[in-house]
């Protein structure tokens, strides 16, 4: 059995928002493809990630009377992301985030956009693998 690879498991990006962006804008990206990621970028080139929770939690605080209603993306997202090569192994990359605390990682290739890697997408694959490899009897769903 070979071992699976990044582009396997990670969600291609084909899209990522600007570093000066409006903060609506990274809430539109974010509903309208449904992730829950986002890389940051600044002259084409990955410098953060926002969520999904980053974005709330700048709109919320942007509705107090004391905060300027136009926040930028810069105003609320994580910088200095964890940055992998798409031909990076996946054990090691598992690992890094594993110690680091991380949920996300952007995947690039040749330098460029690839794709993010969440948690959600590592248990995504391996509740298949289980499926496929360990098949239960009615399934093994959790009501």
């Amino acid at each position: 059995m070979k071992e699976p690879l990044l582009k396997q498991l990670m969600t291609p990006f084909p899209c990522a928002v600007e570093l000066d962006a409006p903060l609506a804008r990274a809430k539109e990206l974010l509903e309208t493809h449904r992730f829950h990621h986002l890389p940051v970028v600044h002259e084409h080139h990955p410098v953060g990630l926002i969520s999904d929770r980053e974005v709330a939690t700048g709109l919320a605080a942007a509705v107090r009377p004391e905060n300027p209603a136009n926040l930028l993306v810069r105003d609320v997202y994580v910088p200095d992301p964890c940055v992998v090569d798409i031909n990076a192994p996946l054990e090691g990359v598992l690992q890094a985030m594993s110690e680091r605390h991380i949920e996300a990682v952007v995947v690039t290739r040749k330098d460029r956009l690839a794709g993010v890697l969440t948690s959600m997408d590592v248990c995504r694959y391996f509740a298949a693998y289980l499926r496929e490899h360990f098949p239960r009897p009615g399934g093994g769903e959790i009501a």
